[in-house]
């Protein structure tokens, strides 16, 4: 690891690890692969886990197909290079959400239901627990748009088991900033995939993330204080 930004989030993904015993021995994890930069460096990061520490535990990327026609094989290629197969499950959720539907508010549904997909093929494939790619931002973002839209306080939470799929979905990155992530990203070329959806980028989330970032340019460390303070509350503040 010469790399000094790729030093600092795997400093940082170790640290999640230890404190919230996220991976553990003879663990099958699946990665939720969007094929953006978040889930590309969850992706590489869990990778150098297996190198650098003695955890001894398998990866399965998988990559659900929404009918975007997203190009796929810069991703497939990347798996490969680091000795995995990219899980492609093709699905209708797209349309099922835009035309069936016709959500005017369609995140919600079809994170809901990619989500429910993700679950039952990682549990298809024999994976214990699913490793999603929310970091630090979304972490703080969640809970400026709980307290703002919905008058309460919650949060993702590190480690959830969901008793219905017995399954645990895990947050790797969640001390690990996005603007640390796109340098990452940049510095290594690892490749990320165009999103066509339709609402991508338009989004009430889009504009807490972008007010999140004016907070720390007025307040520099804000983000990572947010998170203190998370932190400090405990488990009764969470949610999955």
């Amino acid at each position: 690891m010469s790399n000094r930004r790729t030093k600092l989030i795997f400093g940082q993904v170790r640290d999640a690890n230890l404190k919230y015993n996220l991976i553990e021995y003879g663990d099958r994890v699946a990665v939720g692969m969007s094929g953006g930069k978040d889930s590309v460096t969850l992706l590489y990061m869990l990778n150098l886990l297996r190198q650098y520490t003695p955890l001894m535990f398998d990866l399965v990327p998988i990559y659900i197909d929404l009918g975007w026609g997203n190009e796929t094989k810069p991703l497939e290629e990347f798996c490969a290079h680091i000795g995995l197969d990219l899980v492609i499950q093709k699905t209708n959720i797209g349309e099922v959400v835009f035309q069936v539907k016709e959500e005017r508010h369609p995140c919600s549904l079809c994170a809901n239901m990619r989500r429910g997909a993700l679950n039952r093929l990682s549990k298809e494939h024999g994976c214990n627990k699913v490793a999603l790619g929310h970091h630090l931002d979304d972490v703080v973002t969640t809970l400026l748009m709980s307290i703002i839209f919905e008058g309460r306080y919650q949060v993702f939470t590190p480690k959830t088991w969901l008793s219905r799929v017995d399954i645990t979905v895990i947050r790797p990155l969640i001390y690990v900033e996005e603007r640390d992530i796109k340098l990452l990203v940049e510095s290594l070329q690892l490749p990320v995939i165009k999103n066509r959806c339709p609402a991508d980028g338009a989004t009430k989330r889009t504009e807490v993330a972008e007010l999140l970032k004016l907070l720390e340019q007025q307040f520099p460390g804000a983000r990572r204080r947010f998170l203190s303070a998370i932190e400090k509350v405990g488990p009764s503040a969470f949610w999955h």
